[in-house]
């Protein structure tokens, strides 16, 4: 059994059990017991049910927050010619091919986020090993296998944040930082759920959002009421 530090068990006393909070007062609980020296994330946590194991029942998905994860994100592109000139003017980091490849190959990995042109593939699959259990390999379905490269780019930078449900049926996602004010938390946080929300595949059967937990990187989880969620943005 994991043990926890003292100022963690401070902050999970305050925390009753069993009480399911509103978006809003879940927000100002995470803030009030964050205790870190650093901005921790805040961040979203959902059991879904789904069967990962099924094809047609994987939740995937990307979404534009209103206010960005408080981060700067380094943006890799795999683009040759006039799609490399233009990735760069858009503010990638990072734009190559052979020779980026061959970096990343070597052990480099200093970057968050990878795009690539759909005539990339056939070369950036080698690193499907090595960007893979990262979660940092272009893929169609997540919008990073692209040729509006220009366009993805600055969603990415401007607060893009990609999802999957894993094998245990939970999906994980930052949305913002402790620092920032409840209001642009709460947008951040009602926008991902919205969107997590109509991620639900046809095949799903049953009710869908389990259970949603908000918390911040050091700080106990705080139980929203999934019901209500999926209520309120149901089509």
């Amino acid at each position: 059994m994991p043990k926890h530090g003292k100022n963690f068990l401070n902050a999970s006393k305050k925390v009753p059990a069993g009480t399911l909070f509103s978006t809003e007062d879940a927000i100002q609980l995470v803030k009030q017991l964050a205790f870190a020296k650093f901005d921790e994330t805040v961040e979203v946590g959902a059991r879904l049910g789904v069967n990962p194991k099924h094809a047609d029942q994987i939740v995937r998905g990307t979404v534009v927050l209103p206010h960005g994860i408080g981060k700067t994100v380094r943006v890799v592109v795999f683009a040759e010619g006039e799609k490399a000139a233009e990735a760069q003017q858009a503010g990638a980091e990072f734009v190559g091919s052979d020779d980026l490849i061959a970096k990343i190959q070597g052990g480099w990995l200093d970057f968050e986020a990878c795009v690539a042109l759909p005539n990339m593939m056939g070369k950036v699959g080698r690193l499907g090993r090595v960007l893979g259990p990262r979660g940092l390999m272009p893929n169609p379905k997540s919008g990073t296998v692209t040729f509006d490269v220009a366009q993805t780019i600055r969603e990415i930078k401007a607060g893009r944040v990609e999802f999957r449900v894993d094998k245990t049926s939970n999906v994980h996602a930052p949305v913002g930082k402790v620092s920032f004010s409840p209001e642009k938390l709460l947008e951040n946080v009602n926008q991902f759920l919205e969107t997590l929300v109509k991620a639900k595949p046809a095949a799903a059967k049953g009710r869908y959002l389990r259970s949603v937990v908000l918390c911040s990187t050091m700080g106990p989880g705080i139980a929203l009421d999934a019901l209500e969620i999926a209520n309120r943005y149901r089509s």
